[in-house]
Parts: C-alpha cells; sequence; structure tokens
C-alpha cells in the first residue's frame, strides 16, 4: 500500500503542542484579537468531546477507515483544532469541500490524507497536486487535473463521484461509462491515480425510505463494477455520511465520511445524539448585557411579535443574527444562573431579548453568564434549530467570525488511537 503522505502512518503535530493539549482547564482562542479575562460571547469547542466522538463512529465503522470532515470551519467548530483531534483520535482521512480549505491545513503542517471534491474553473488544481490533495472529480474536473499533472510531472490522486440520485454532483448514470474510460485512459498514460469512487446517500437520515437508499446503494456497486470493468479498480469505496454510518453498516465500505456526528450532533429528528454515546462539542456562550424592569404590555424588538404579559424584568443578550443567530427564531431557550428562559420577540442584527418574568432585579444581573446550547445547560443546538426552523448543521456552521471559537480540553490525552484502515 501507498505510503504517499508521512513514513509509518505519522502526524508530525502529535510531537509538538497544539491547541488544547495543555493542563484541564487550559484553552486557547482562534480569532485576531487577544483577550484578557473571558471573553464577551464564545463558541467553546471542547476536543476531547470531538475525539470521543471520533473514536466512538470508528467503533461503528470498524474495519473502515474514517474521514473527518471538517469543510466549512469544521462546521464552524475550527478546522485546524478539530483536524488535529480527530487524527489523534485515529481518523485516517479529512474531508474538505473545496481545495482552498485543504491548502490551509496543508500550510499549517497537518500532512494526512486530504479529499477535496467540489471544484470550479478557478480551483488551483496545480496547488492540490503539489501538496498531495486528492481531488473529487464528476466528469470535467479530470482535463484539468490532468494537465496540473502533466505540467508538474506528478500523477495527481484521483476519486470519481458518481451521482446515484442525490442530483448534486458527481457524473449521472448515463455519463458515467465515458467518465471512467477517460479516467482509464489517464491512468495508463500516468496522469492521474484513481485512488477512490464515492457518491453521497440523500435521505439516509429518514429511516421510513430504506428502499430510496437500498437504490443508491445498489447503483453504487453497479458504478464500481463498469469502473473496475474499464480498468479502474479504486482503493477505497466510499458512499456513507454520518446517517449512513449510524443506520446503514452495509453502506460503511472501506471509508466512511463523518460529518455532523463528530460534532456531537445526531442527524435524526427523534433520536438524540446520547443515543448514539455522542457528545456535543460546541457550547455558545455570552453575559447579560442589560437588566432592567418593564410595565406589562412592553413590546420587544422589531414588529412587537412579543408583548410582555404583565409587568417584569428584561434581560439583553449581545447576539444576534450578524453572528449567526437565526433572526426567524421563535421562543428558543436559553440558560441564565442555571435556569431556562425563552427568546423574545425577534432576534435582532446584535442583540436578543429574554423576558425574565419576574420583576426581582437580582434575577439574571448584567454580567451573568448566558449559555445559549451546550452540554453544561443541557441546552441542544437541535432545539435552537428547530426553534429557527433549520437543522443542526446549519445552527452551528453559520455561528459568525465575530464569536471567537475558544478551544478547550477536558481530558487531555483521552481517546487517542491508531487510525483504522489504511490510507492507500
Amino acid at each position: 500500500m501507498s505510503t504517499d503522505y508521512l513514513p509509518e502512518h505519522r502526524h508530525p503535530f502529535r510531537d509538538r503542542p497544539h491547541p488544547g493539549s495543555g493542563p484541564t482547564g487550559t484553552s486557547s482562542t482562534t480569532g485576531p484579537l487577544k483577550r484578557n479575562g473571558p471573553a464577551e460571547r464564545a463558541a467553546v469547542v471542547d476536543l476531547a468531546a470531538i475525539r470521543h466522538n471520533v473514536a466512538t463512529l470508528r467503533s461503528w465503522v470498524q474495519p473502515a477507515a474514517l474521514m473527518a470532515v471538517v469543510k466549512a470551519d469544521a462546521y464552524g467548530h475550527g478546522a485546524l483544532p478539530v483536524a488535529r483531534a480527530a487524527l489523534d483520535a485515529g481518523a485516517t482521512w479529512l474531508g474538505l469541500a473545496h481545495v482552498s480549505e485543504a491548502l490551509e491545513l496543508r500550510e499549517a503542517g497537518v500532512s494526512a490524507p486530504m479529499l477535496a471534491w467540489l471544484h470550479t474553473t478557478g480551483t488551483p488544481f496545480g496547488r492540490a497536486v503539489e501538496e498531495n490533495i486528492d481531488l473529487g472529480a464528476s466528469g470535467w474536473e479530470l482535463e484539468p487535473i490532468a494537465e496540473a499533472a502533466q505540467r508538474l510531472e506528478r500523477p495527481a490522486r484521483v476519486h470519481l463521484k458518481i451521482d446515484t440520485g442525490l442530483g448534486r454532483n458527481g457524473a449521472t448514470v448515463e455519463d458515467w461509462p465515458a467518465v471512467v474510460a477517460r479516467a482509464a485512459e489517464l491512468q495508463d498514460s500516468g496522469l492521474i491515480r484513481v485512488v477512490g469512487i464515492f457518491s453521497h446517500l440523500a435521505v439516509a437520515d429518514e429511516e421510513d425510505r430504506e428502499s430510496e437508499t437500498d437504490e443508491q446503494l445498489e447503483l453504487f456497486h453497479q458504478a464500481v463494477e463498469t469502473a473496475r470493468e474499464a480498468g479502474v479498480d479504486p482503493d477505497v469505496r466510499h458512499i456513507a455520511n454520518t446517517p449512513g454510518i449510524l443506520h446503514r453498516p452495509d453502506s460503511h465500505l472501506d471509508l466512511v465520511r463523518a460529518g455532523l456526528g463528530i460534532y456531537g450532533l445526531t442527524p435524526f429528528s427523534d433520536r438524540p445524539a446520547a443515543d448514539f454515546d455522542l457528545l456535543p462539542a460546541m457550547t455558545v456562550t455570552t453575559t447579560v448585557a442589560q437588566n432592567k424592569a418593564v410595565p406589562a404590555g412592553q413590546g420587544i424588538s422589531y414588529g412587537y411579535r412579543y408583548r410582555t404579559a404583565a409587568a417584569t424584568r428584561l434581560a439583553l443578550i449581545p447576539l444576534g443574527y450578524a453572528d449567526g443567530i437565526p433572526r426567524p427564531t421563535i421562543a428558543a431557550p436559553v440558560a441564565i444562573g442555571g435556569q431556562r428562559y425563552e427568546v423574545a420577540g425577534r432576534i435582532a442584527m446584535d442583540q436578543f431579548v429574554v423576558d425574565l418574568k419576574t420583576d426581582d432585579p437580582a434575577v439574571a444581573p448584567v454580567g451573568a453568564s448566558v449559555e445559549l446550547f451546550g452540554p453544561a445547560s443541557g441546552i441542544a443546538a437541535d432545539e435552537w434549530a428547530a426553534a429557527a426552523g433549520t437543522i443542526n448543521y446549519e445552527l452551528v456552521t453559520r455561528i459568525g467570525a465575530r464569536v471567537p471559537r475558544i478551544h478547550v480540553d477536558s481530558r487531555p490525552g483521552e481517546d487517542v488511537g491508531a487510525p483504522t484502515g489504511e490510507s492507500r
């Protein structure tokens, strides 16, 4: 098997300090500003939870290898610290949407196998080949990838994608024979190496739609056979996302792509993450910015979608849609001083309001800690997502750059293991 990346599959950063590697309670803040004291607002990411979740998912898929999907800044959790934690816990590959994302990790010293799969005519294929980044290809990409390989005099590593029903990128079933035939020609000429064949499941998170997932898997296996008949024999076949990992063991094959699950979130609307022994990694916190008394009938925020039912006090929370808190959110929960309250009125750009439903000024004073969601409060990101009419994937990913990511490690040194499968 190839060891293109590093001898003995070693990761160089394991031998040097990195975020979260200090004693329990230490942390690293990613972002442009250095701060003294607690952040005004923060998305706190526990790298121990990331490692735990990777280890848990590995136990579901062995002996298949696991790709940790860290696209979109690791679903808003911070790509570099999450990538390192996932690799420490035994992930073999990293998955990115764009080559630019993969290049950022390479520039930070991450040498593990990476796959980037969503390209445009402006994608820097040459840089990807230089940096040993695997490239997804649905058809048209083969030509610029081959041109870059020829210019650099080194073969490009390619994963061919077949659209088995999701209807996004990937070659259609009708175009697939021509795509694999061209890939075989380029491989025979030494310009590419077809490392993998992959696809993506569309409805594996809906347990009452098994037959559609069955159809996708059948189409995928047929596509692999067509490729082999054309002279393309991949090292790895991969189609399973987190729903497939958790619900369809027949989709695990050689490699799985774990996205949502490594962040401790569930793709199933009726099954919490705890059912799968997954730990939420992100906690979004801030502090009360104002506490004031108002009379009954007080309108709150734009449009007066909420009016107080009685004389009460309002707590002002300094997070808004500029920070990624969805504007359409209705009555989402927050925790202040160990008590749950609800958002009152519309989310504004920088702030929202909580009706404390008390006239006691000692409740939720200025500076009191506020948790929107996280393990300490027991409020799941799923609750906020439901209140906003969206999904937990979007909720955590959209937390904005104005909210610094603070990476902590609640259990340094735990859940570290050797990778499953092989990088090939």
